[in-house]
């Protein structure tokens, strides 16, 4: 499942429901000479108090903590003061996500090309195994729609274990049917959170519905301005209400009625096609591409369609999105700016609107490091896995390679020293990392103090190793658009480019090496931080984390330099 949160929806969910209990009472290759002194005793550095402007928003990757007042990585003042006009070589990264719209205006001249390949002759001219991959390889075929992975379980083992007892069931398959429960339980508590969600969100829907026709009827248009609701004096308590919610809606969600209608509409559709893919039991999603998920030797199948079968391109906003904040064409004035000048795209498209399948991530981190990627981003993950060995052989595959994976955390809240995701460097009999090429990132608020994570990022001393920017992060969505998106899918390709440009300035230094690099060199904070958005669950900032920091670039360059001297 693609590691994002829907802004817009999530809010407005998030407003009315505090409305309502309100209502209640409730240019050279060469590595740069570094001279600089690295960033440090930022609990010193002001809170930042005021509002942030539409400029710093679509940039805060970017900023400096100690002269912004914002926590980014320092991507400009790197690029000011290190960089400079001193070019990295490029770098391969592969985003392993729903596709990339390679087309994009601000993708131009960042997009990988498999040279080897001669493209549209219908021959494996490289002899990879792959014909005409040009850009990357599409592991879904045509398949866009997916079940979530315990959907997937309970309809493959449902035949066996149905209404059987744990007395009943032999010693080999006890794991089995503990998985099958288990992915039952989720599956009722997940499908009866989104039914309880989808009524909730079709009130709240009516409510507003009917405030914004009862004031529309008094000022006599459908389009009044937040001008005229607010000097609008209602007689009765009904009219009261109906304008304390309306204005409720217009200083929150900064759109007028009707656009805020839509977006609620919008989130009840989004709702309604969960249902109708994630939870159901009758779809099968993988009969498009073709080939039998569960058998890793099953090889033949897929297309060289990296941005998906869709002709709008919406299935692959997410990993247009990724793509963009690694390697978003820099200086060119429009859009926006990737982290990565260097960064190259290899777009491999493995991650279904839905869980992923363990095979497809699998041989997409093989095709990565067999065509050349140093870096791979995987923003995505799930929390059941019926072939957890073919993913932790591939991660084992491009350490061995010398790839370094960086993975999103994900955005349920949650402490993953206690709940265990997939992917993974460790598994659930083991906190031992099985290698060390896999960096997990969780994600960062703009807000520098107590809200400095993000409320939806997971978190874990042991296993989330540092934390980078993830909420509002502006940057390209197919068809040469842009947008904020937000999640660890957004922190991960940040940290991502700050790889890249390391791996550019100095390829001596393995994979393993900058993953350490990364994790030391980033700003830590003494801070009480809120986790999961709950004001009653706090840590400090040091202690949900293996690093206990958070990514900073400038600092990731100079100590990267020491240490390629030193070597």
């Amino acid at each position: 499942m693609r590691y994002l949160i829907n802004m817009n929806n999530q809010l407005i969910r998030g407003i009315f429901l505090l409305f309502l209990v309100s209502l209640l009472g409730a240019c050279s290759t060469r590595a740069p000479k570094i001279v600089s002194t690295p960033i440090e005793n930022i609990d010193s550095i002001p809170l930042k108090v005021v509002e942030l402007s539409d400029a710093q928003y679509k940039s805060w990757v970017e900023a400096d903590l100690r002269k912004d007042t914002i926590p980014g990585m320092s991507v400009e003042k790197a690029y000011n003061e290190i960089i400079k006009n001193r070019k990295p070589s490029p770098v391969i990264v592969a985003v392993l996500d729903s596709g990339v719209d390679i087309e994009h205006e601000d993708l131009e001249g960042s997009i990988w090309t498999n040279a080897d390949e001669i493209p549209g002759n219908g021959k494996d001219d490289d002899n990879n195994g792959f014909i005409d991959d040009v850009h990357g390889w599409n592991f879904l075929g045509d398949a866009v729609a997916e079940n979530m992975e315990y959907t997937r379980i309970i309809r493959r083992l449902k035949p066996k274990f149905e209404g059987k007892s744990e007395s009943s069931i032999s010693t080999a398959d006890r794991a089995q049917f503990k998985m099958y429960q288990e992915a039952k339980a989720e599956y009722d508590k997940e499908y009866n959170e989104t039914i309880e969600n989808r009524n909730y969100t079709k009130q709240i829907l009516n409510q507003v519905e009917a405030a914004h026709q009862a004031v529309s009827d008094e000022l006599g248009t459908q389009d009044y301005t937040a001008e005229q609701l607010e000097e609008y004096s209602p007689l009765t308590d009904g009219m009261k209400s109906y304008k304390r919610m309306l204005m409720f809606v217009q200083e929150n969600v900064d759109e007028n009625i009707p656009k805020a209608m839509e977006l609620i509409q919008d989130d009840i559709e989004m709702l309604n096609e969960r249902l109708e893919t994630h939870f159901n039991l009758e779809l099968n999603g993988r009969e498009k591409t073709g080939d039998d998920p569960y058998d890793i030797t099953d090889t033949d199948y897929g297309n060289n369609q990296v941005y998906g079968p869709e002709p709008d391109k919406e299935n692959v906003k997410h990993g247009t999105h990724v793509a963009g904040i690694i390697a978003a064409n820099r200086g060119n004035n429009i859009g926006a700016n990737g982290v990565a000048s260097n960064a190259v795209i290899m777009a491999i498209r493995a991650v279904p609107d839905g869980d992923e399948y363990d095979k497809d991530i699998a041989l997409g981190i093989r095709y990565a490091v067999d065509n050349g990627a140093k870096v791979i981003n995987t923003s995505f993950g799930k929390y059941f896995s019926p072939n957890p060995e073919w993913v932790y052989d591939a991660i084992k595959y491009a350490e061995e390679n010398d790839v370094l994976i960086v993975n999103a955390a994900g955005n349920e809240g949650l402490n993953l020293d206690t709940k265990m995701v997939y992917p993974n460097d460790q598994t659930p009999e083991n906190t031992t990392e099985i290698s060390g090429n896999f960096l997990t990132v969780g994600a960062l608020n703009y807000e520098y103090g107590s809200g400095l994570i993000a409320e939806f990022s997971n978190y874990g001393k042991t296993n989330v190793d540092v934390f980078a920017p993830g909420t509002k992060i502006w940057s390209t969505t197919p068809n040469d658009e842009y947008e904020f998106l937000q999640g660890t899918s957004m922190a991960a390709p940040a940290v991502s480019g700050v790889a890249a440009i390391i791996r550019g300035y100095y390829p001596q230094l393995s994979a393993a090496q900058i993953k350490q690099i990364i994790m030391d060199s980033g700003l830590s904070t003494n801070a009480t931080v809120i986790l999961g958005g709950d004001r009653n669950r706090t840590s400090k900032f040091r202690e949900i984390s293996t690093s206990g920091k958070m990514v900073n670039l400038y600092n990731a360059l100079i100590l990267a330099d020491q240490i390629a001297k030193n070597n």
